[in-house]
């Protein structure tokens, strides 16, 4: 049986022990496992590519942030991917030396560190790199670079695919958020990964039975989580629609909005929980790997409206916590809208079904692994490393 995390801790209170991530440069999921790694190694310095300070979390305020030198750079914290031949080096000039354990957060270029030969290097790999292997089409046509960039791109993203291959074969183990990102790292690096779902802080996210006035989505406003589709099937629809969250597709969600379409641009955390209360539920029609905001959303008590790939379903129950559309379109978004009925959900069962993704099971999933990759306790039987499917809906 796995030991509690203050035993395990306890164990590793003697090794030197730091933290690694991509680049804090913007808020999201991979950023709040980081969070959680700190909480757990709070005298561990945490090494990153870039940081800036304005667009990451205010909980990074104050940490040991230890940053390449790149940070330093012309743009570097504001157009990191200007840079991205440069990257790779980057990520190994960062120095661990000293250290007994490097936990990675990573993904992209932070599993490439190179650690001494006595260190072990835990990567907790988010995805394989998305714009180098599942988004790689598509990558070109949205990124903001100037046009010289532009034009010698396609080669050097050839010769960072070659590195990333290389760099996932660095760490001593991985660790990843689902069995859909597993799945990637199987497929296209060669490695298996445990399972542990990331953190999600239930606790701070009272339960509601209202049932709500609008229905609501947000995160990153970025291509490939199609909010484009909500927007739209909400316009046709003429029905109340927050969404909240800022990025590059911003000005053009706007456009094409209708006048009961409410845009609420970045909120704080207490904000974001008093969104989610009120809402008839949330929409979310992209492929992610994990998908926190969905069970957040299910923290409060409110369905979800998924598209039935990728990480939805693993955290998602059809007919309990939410419904799946078949097909990533406004239409199949539009007609699950008006199907829905707030009494064929109970709010204490979806909210039962989100805290099985707590912090707690967090921090006791990864402190056993931890102590595992470090002989600190006996081998066990291989169903007992990772949560599986199966586990988190029983």
């Amino acid at each position: 049986m796995p030991q509690d995390v203050d035993g395990l801790k306890k164990k590793l209170e003697g090794l030197k022990v730091a933290l690694a991530h991509d680049y804090l440069v913007q808020e999201g999921g991979a950023e709040r496992v980081l969070s959680a790694f700190q909480k757990l190694f709070p005298k561990a310095p945490t090494f990153v590519i870039a940081h800036n300070p304005k667009r990451s979390h205010p909980d990074f305020r104050g940490k040991d942030i230890r940053t390449s030198f790149l940070d330093k750079w012309p743009m570097a914290r504001s157009r990191t991917p200007w840079y991205l031949p440069l990257l790779p080096v980057a990520v190994e000039h960062l120095d661990f030396s000293g250290f007994d354990l490097v936990l990675s957060s990573s993904s992209s270029f932070a599993k490439g560190i190179i650690v001494p030969t006595h260190t072990k290097h835990v990567c907790y790999l988010h995805t394989t790199t998305r714009f180098l292997w599942e988004h790689r089409i598509n990558y070109l046509a949205d990124l903001q670079v100037p046009n010289a960039v532009r034009t010698f791109l396609p080669l050097v993203l050839h010769r960072l695919r070659q590195w990333d291959r290389l760099a996932a074969e660095r760490p001593d183990a991985f660790l990843t958020n689902s069995q859909t990102s597993r799945a990637r790292i199987k497929r296209h690096y060669g490695r298996d990964a445990s399972v542990i779902y990331p953190p999600v802080e239930i606790e701070k996210i009272p339960m509601s039975r209202h049932e709500g006035d609008y229905w609501l989505a947000g995160g990153r406003l970025v291509p490939y989580k199609r909010f484009d589709l909500i927007v739209k099937a909400f316009s046709m629809l003429n029905m109340p629609l927050v969404i909240f969250g800022v990025g590059p597709e911003l000005q053009k969600l706007k456009e094409m909005a209708g006048p009961k379409t409410k845009f609420v641009g970045l909120v704080d955390d207490e904000e974001k929980t008093r969104l989610y209360r009120y809402a008839r539920g949330f929409i979310y029609p992209q492929v992610e790997d994990f998908g926190i905001t969905a069970v957040e959303a299910m923290a409060a008590g409110r369905p979800i409206i998924a598209f039935g790939q990728g990480g939805a379903t693993e955290t998602v129950v059809p007919g309990k916590t939410g419904t799946f559309i078949e097909a990533q379109t406004w239409e199949d978004i539009g007609d699950a809208v008006i199907r829905h009925h707030p009494g064929d959900f109970d709010p204490l069962a979806i909210r039962q079904h989100a805290e099985k993704f707590s912090m707690a099971n967090f921090q006791n999933n990864l402190m056993t692994h931890l102590a595992r990759v470090l002989d600190l306790e006996e081998q066990a039987e291989e169903d007992d490393l990772a949560p599986t499917y199966a586990t988190y809906f029983d």
